[in-house]
């Protein structure tokens, strides 16, 4: 596994330019979660950048029926990896393959890249933010509005666990 430096700059998070919509719901990104010394990532287009309690912070989701949540439940540290459109074939193949049934990470050449302070992102990613977990809840269908939202997202009512993270560094594609 690569180590961070050789590969990225470590960037001030009020100095990153990002379109924040069109590289979260367009773009998608990578959600890797550390358990110990496994991890597990998974494709997400859905989740927003922010400032709470007076720090920069990702709010990401994650299904409970998924491989990573289990990852992500077990771990102090998670990381969300951008790419550049010449990767969609990695993230459509994470998204619609289980980590349980597949090693995702032979079967898409994605080189692991630790961080500095323990999660894992990728060589071939060009952002990656590093956070450390400071909150998570669960979706409550009784708080969504309207009912169609319900519907149209929660078919099998596999609602999302939310989890916010403080992030604690930027990686830059050096």
């Amino acid at each position: 596994m690569n180590n961070w430096n050789n590969l990225f700059i470590k960037t001030d998070i009020y100095k990153i330019e990002l379109p924040v919509f069109d590289k979260i719901g367009n773009d998608w990104f990578l959600i890797t979660a550390v358990e110990l010394t496994q991890f597990n990532t998974m494709t997400a287009s859905w989740g927003t950048l922010g400032v709470l309690w007076n720090k920069p912070i990702a709010i990401c989701f994650i299904r409970p029926t998924r491989q990573t949540y289990n990852f992500m439940e077990d771990s102090d540290v998670f990381s969300l990896s951008f790419f550049e459109n010449k990767h969609r074939k990695i993230l459509n193949y994470c998204g619609s393959n289980s980590g349980r049934d597949v090693d995702k990470i032979k079967n898409t050449g994605l080189i692991p890249v630790k961080l500095e302070n323990g999660a894992i992102g990728y060589e071939q990613a060009n952002l990656i933010l590093e956070c450390k977990k400071v909150y998570f809840d669960d979706i409550k269908p009784v708080f969504i509005l309207p009912d169609e939202v319900d519907e149209k997202n929660y078919p099998n009512k596999d609602y999302h666990r939310m989890y916010i993270g403080e992030i604690i560094s930027i990686y830059k594609k050096a």
